[in-house]
């Protein structure tokens, strides 16, 4: 992409998505995403009721009086996006590939989280480790990161969310939250493992981006199909009954899996489809999160 088109392409990315941040998320994303812990704020006199462990012993010696320490969360967080760059994510039956609703949604998570003063890095991830950025606060850095959402070229077309979720595991040593946007066309039996053990150390949030196409196949007689990951081609008699049940039985068994492993894992998620106004989605999830 030239540099102007892509200026102009971050330009609007960035009026589209700080505003939706700001206007709708800024409230949800403050309460569905807490702080590390409890951080010390001050000390006052004891009062009735308090609990006697926070005494500080050391200024009610001084004082002849008791006194505690009072404790505030520790807002800041960091923020991690996985983000899938691999070939299925240039797919999309209607106004928006699936590439464009995960740029849109990571510019989001990224506006919000320096709206609350969080740091937020990248990942962009094939089947191997494309690209990390290390988080770090600041409009710059946003833009930055836009720009990388917008213009990234991966070396590889295939998907290993594993490797992913494993690089975090090592890269990011203390706890953060952890976004991982992908389609999830991802059979690694290993997944379940890695994101129980990312999800014990880390938050980790699982948001399913897919197109109406791939959940049913429409019946349009005969069609040539590619494997964006692979580059290999099949027709398909898409006008067969059978076909097509094999083809929604495929994504049924698809979904229910992820479901499964999410849950099992302890894993928040949500599904975005390419169609539909993902806002709700997001939201929906935040609102989810707020509540426990």
């Amino acid at each position: 992409m030239e540099t102007i088109d892509l200026l102009k392409k971050v330009r609007q990315i960035e009026i589209k998505t700080r505003g939706l941040s700001r206007n709708i998320f800024a409230g949800e994303y403050h309460s569905a995403f807490k702080g590390r812990g409890m951080a010390f704020s001050e000390v006052r006199e004891y009062q009735f009721g308090d609990d006697i462990r926070n005494i500080d012993w050391n200024v009610t010696a001084r004082y002849s009086h008791p006194y505690v320490k009072v404790f505030e969360e520790e807002r800041e967080l960091t923020v991690m996006l996985l983000i899938d760059v691999s070939g299925s994510r240039n797919f999309g039956t209607f106004e928006k590939m699936k590439k464009n609703v995960i740029t849109e949604i990571s510019a989001i998570l990224s506006f919000s989280a320096i709206q609350n003063n969080d740091k937020i890095g990248v990942i962009f991830f094939s089947d191997t480790i494309e690209e990390f950025i290390p988080p770090k606060k600041g409009k710059s850095h946003i833009l930055r990161i836009i720009r990388e959402l917008i213009d990234f070229k991966p070396k590889r077309t295939g998907t290993d969310i594993t490797e992913a979720i494993r690089y975090l595991t090592n890269a990011i040593k203390k706890r953060c939250t952890a976004f991982i946007i992908s389609d999830f066309m991802d059979n690694n039996p290993d997944m379940e493992m890695a994101l129980s053990i990312a999800n014990n150390k880390h938050d980790v949030v699982a948001l399913k981006v897919y197109d109406d196409r791939e959940r049913e196949l429409p019946s349009i007689g005969m069609v040539k199909l590619k494997d964006a990951e692979t580059d290999k081609y099949v027709w398909v008699d898409s006008s067969s009954r059978r076909t097509r049940k094999v083809y929604a039985d495929y994504w049924n068994k698809h979904v229910a899996h992820l479901d499964t492993m999410f849950k099992k894992c302890g894993v928040d998620y949500a599904s975005v489809d390419t169609n539909e106004d993902y806002v709700k989605s997001l939201m929906a999830l935040f609102r989810r999160r707020a509540v426990k």
